[in-house]
């Protein structure tokens, strides 16, 4: 019976302490073979396998390389190259011009002309009036600098590429970075290449940007215009074209070639050259250092060859062709006079 009320007591709420033993080992069924079957194990859940998958991948990277100088500068040459071809890349603008023939009638105020990248200006048509009745010429602006532009995207969009290829890289591959050199050396070959073409790309997207100024000038547009050569009409410019994020572009892309340029010493010294250079420059300071100790200022002044070390003249014989006798006990000599 007290078994039973014991039993029963688990059952309720204000179990005894040794119920809960009790209740595990009543979950386990005996088997048919004889022995003990555990009760089933809950299943995971779902999101167990990815997070694991995500925390065995991040426990692989050593992401404290990112702290150096080398991965640093990368990461920043990253970021920089998305602002050099998104500022140039996605640009999009116009002007607004308004001709005011002596006819109001046809008069036009309002000439939106729009233009973007890659800066085909030649192909960017607009209707202007003529001011001779209802005429309407159709006219375009001048010059084609898409191949500065073109050149200048390519440029940022590879170099965005290849700055987050060699960051995974040095996050997570770093042994086979360094393995025989070769990634070192191929990094340091193209980390050169990139500077010289950041320094390129961008002066030619400097020159090809004025160019594009001047031919998107709306003084310039105007003088296109034959309406406008006639004093009786009154040509105005109603809204230039903002070129800020355009400015803006350059000042990234020399930006870039200051960051490539600099980030050259940081992967040279990753290189087998920069520690071949090392060791030559050791065995150069070896060598002076031991043509230093062969000379005479290292030999020792004191030693058997010097006067100082040589035995006294109380040991050898004397003027009067004797033997000095400090040398020997004074109560021997006196026992043998005597």
């Amino acid at each position: 019976m007290a078994r039973g009320g014991s039993a029963g007591r688990c059952g309720g709420r204000g179990a005894p302490p040794g119920c809960s033993a009790r209740r595990a080992r009543g979950q386990r069924r005996a088997s048919p073979v004889g022995g003990w079957r555990a009760a089933p194990l809950r299943s995971a859940p779902r999101g167990c396998g990815a997070m694991e998958a995500v925390d065995q991948l991040a426990s692989a990277g050593t992401f404290r390389v990112v702290k150096e100088p080398l991965a640093f500068l990368r990461v920043l040459e990253w970021l920089f190259a998305i602002f050099a071809f998104a500022t140039c890349g996605g640009y999009s603008g116009g002007l607004r011009l308004s001709v005011d023939c002596a006819n109001k009638s046809e008069s036009d105020l309002n000439i939106d002309i729009a233009f973007a990248y890659p800066f085909r200006l030649h192909q960017v048509n607009f209707d202007a009036p003529t001011c001779e009745g209802k005429r309407r010429e159709t006219l375009s602006l001048i010059g084609d600098f898409s191949s500065s532009a073109e050149f200048f995207v390519t440029i940022a969009v590879f170099a965005f590429l290849y700055s987050l290829a060699a960051t995974v890289v040095y996050i997570f591959f770093q042994n086979k970075y360094r393995e025989n050199n070769r990634g070192p050396l191929i990094d340091f070959i193209v980390t050169v290449v990139f500077s010289f073409l950041w320094l390129v790309g961008s002066s030619a997207w400097a020159k090809g940007l004025s160019d594009v100024k001047i031919a998107t000038d709306p003084d310039e547009v105007l003088l296109l215009m034959s309406a406008c050569k006639q004093q009786s009409n009154k040509c105005l410019p109603v809204r230039s074209p903002v070129m800020s994020s355009l400015n803006t572009s350059v000042v990234f892309g020399f930006l870039n070639f200051i960051l490539w340029a600099g980030n050259i010493w940081f992967v040279f010294k990753e290189t087998g050259w920069h520690s071949s250079g090392q060791r030559h420059a050791a065995d150069t300071m070896e060598k002076q250092s031991s043509g230093y100790n062969q000379g005479g200022y290292n030999q020792d002044s004191y030693g058997p060859a010097g006067g100082y070390n040589q035995p006294g003249s109380y040991g050898q014989v004397g003027d009067y062709g004797q033997p000095q006798s400090y040398g020997q006990s004074g109560p021997t000599s006196f026992a043998n006079q005597i």
